[in-house]
């Protein structure tokens, strides 16, 4: 029996029961929180766009092939595969600039290879920073980041090697 098909309808179900319980308006929350929902789209989106547009001419330049190909001779003895290089430096800054990648590395290698799997662990064990921050940050009116870019790209190094390390390890 697949329990999984019942879970949406079943939180559902609790939400509305809650909601009854506790004399919730609910259609009336709903709507309040979409109209809140639409105001975050809009003072968010000059700086997705904007960093939508950097990531779009930093692939189309070549500036992107240039730093892979000074950066390979240095991680190869590192331990850190060339053929992670692409995903390792388009991760923090787009998602479907790195699913693309990604994608690539399945066609080249094949989603069970070695390389495959580091690049798997590598998507899932890292994140878009540079998006979030201008999500997260612009949503609320941030424009100094201060000590988070630095901390935050330390924490996607992290877990670029511990994916690594870890197919290596346990692969």
């Amino acid at each position: 029996m697949n329990i999984g098909i019942y879970v949406i309808p079943c939180v559902l179900l609790i939400i509305l029961l809650t909601a009854l319980i506790k004399r919730v308006a609910v259609f009336e929350s709903f709507l309040e929180g979409a109209r809140a929902g639409i105001g975050s789209v809009f003072k968010i989106a000059p700086s997705i766009i904007g960093l939508v547009c950097a990531v779009t001419m930093l692939r189309s330049s070549g500036l992107l092939d240039a730093v892979i190909s000074l950066l390979s001779p240095v991680l190869e003895p590192l331990g850190f595969p060339a053929e992670l290089t692409p995903l390792a430096l388009v991760r923090p800054v787009s998602g479907s600039g790195a699913l693309a990648v990604l994608d690539d590395i399945y066609r080249s290698f094949g989603a069970d290879s070695f390389i495959g799997k580091a690049a798997s662990v590598m998507m899932g064990s890292t994140e878009t920073t540079f998006y979030a921050i201008a999500v997260y940050y612009g949503s609320v009116g941030i424009s100094k980041t201060r000590h988070t870019v630095p901390s935050a790209l330390m924490a996607d190094f992290t877990g670029m090697a511990a994916a690594v390390l870890s197919v290596r390890l346990l692969g």
